[in-house]
């Protein structure tokens, strides 16, 4: 096969999973400042879902083909001049900046060092691949919300990928951590850590009483999840609801001179420095990683099928052979 292209996951217009298909694409070399990194693995995120079906289309454009894939696994190809850090044959994970666009999910993928961490050693590639997502829990913990030993935690969705991890960090971090979580997952969030397992669809907000930290992974009934603060709490969200994207934001804006606790809402953007904390939390056994299922590359279409469904524990991760 021709090196000077790669295989990558594609779509030629907005739509279901079944719009994805594997195509082939210029294989990308390093430009000054950055590195070639030969992808093994990455994991299906929730903004992949609404860029394909087109609900962002305002922000990715109507450009086709589009690409995917966020974050990924995989070992440093290559390096361009002046890149500098990391060697040829290190074991990396990262997440392509903002400006990136998405695109990960290929057999290759270029990006700044600063972008990438080195893989705790032992750690298996594919299953690391469920871990970069950490990044934002830990952000949203220590650094938004600045969560204390012995507060009280609540985590909505915490079966998923940012909030399995959220679940095991709020537990390192000392609080007393409640899961909200599908009643099939319930077992699953106890095995991270979860002091309170509770099934969201079965107990009110009012039965929970209040919390120091909320963390938010839905971004949906803003409103209702915000009262369950204290005086004093905070919650952080990392999602808005795509169905009225305004109505959301104008809340989550409205929130910091409005009521009870402002909303802070960030999207994850992780650096070299956040990876490498990441690492310690792994190495340290405080974190471990949560996949609930491998796919091969050729069957990216069904992860985002399994995400969309609901009810994932921990990450779908893709495999690149």
């Amino acid at each position: 096969m021709d090196d000077r292209t790669m295989k990558a996951v594609l779509f030629d217009r907005f739509g279901g999973p079944e719009v994805l298909y594997v195509g082939r694409v210029p294989r990308p070399g390093p430009a000054p400042g950055e590195v070639l990194v030969r992808v093994r693995a990455f994991s299906v995120n929730g903004g992949e879902l609404a860029a394909r079906s087109g609900r962002v289309r305002l922000v990715t454009g109507r450009k086709f083909p589009q690409r995917i894939g966020l974050d990924f696994t995989g070992e440093i190809a290559a390096l361009g001049a002046g890149a500098t850090g990391v060697a040829v044959g290190d074991q990396v994970w990262g997440v392509l900046g903002r400006s990136s666009g998405f695109g990960s999910a290929a057999e290759y993928v270029t990006v700044r060092p600063e972008r990438l961490g080195r893989v705790p050693d032992g750690l298996d590639l594919v299953a690391a691949a469920a871990l970069p997502v950490a990044t934002t829990a830990i952000t949203a913990l220590r650094d938004k919300a600045a969560l204390r030993p012995g507060e009280r935690l609540l985590v909505r969705g915490a079966a998923g990928g940012v909030g399995n991890a959220a679940v095991q960090l709020g537990r390192a971090y000392g609080a007393e951590v409640t899961a909200l979580a599908r009643a099939a997952n319930l077992d699953f969030v106890r095995s991270l850590g979860a002091h309170h397992p509770v099934d969201h669809r079965t107990v009110s907000a009012a039965d929970l009483g209040l919390f120091d930290v909320v963390l938010d992974t839905a971004g949906t009934d803003l409103r209702t999840v915000r009262r369950m603060l204290k005086p004093g709490g905070r919650m952080v969200t990392i999602a808005f609801d795509l169905t009225r994207p305004a109505a959301s934001l104008g809340y989550i804006a409205a929130s910091a001179v409005h009521g009870r606790g402002r909303v802070r809402f960030f999207s994850g953007n992780p650096d070299r420095a956040l990876f490498d904390d990441l690492a310690r939390q792994v190495t340290e056994g405080k974190l471990r990683p949560a996949v609930d299922t491998v796919y091969p590359l050729e069957e990216t279409a069904a992860a985002h099928r399994a995400l969309e469904a609901g009810g994932v524990r921990g990450k779908y991760v893709v495999k690149v052979d």
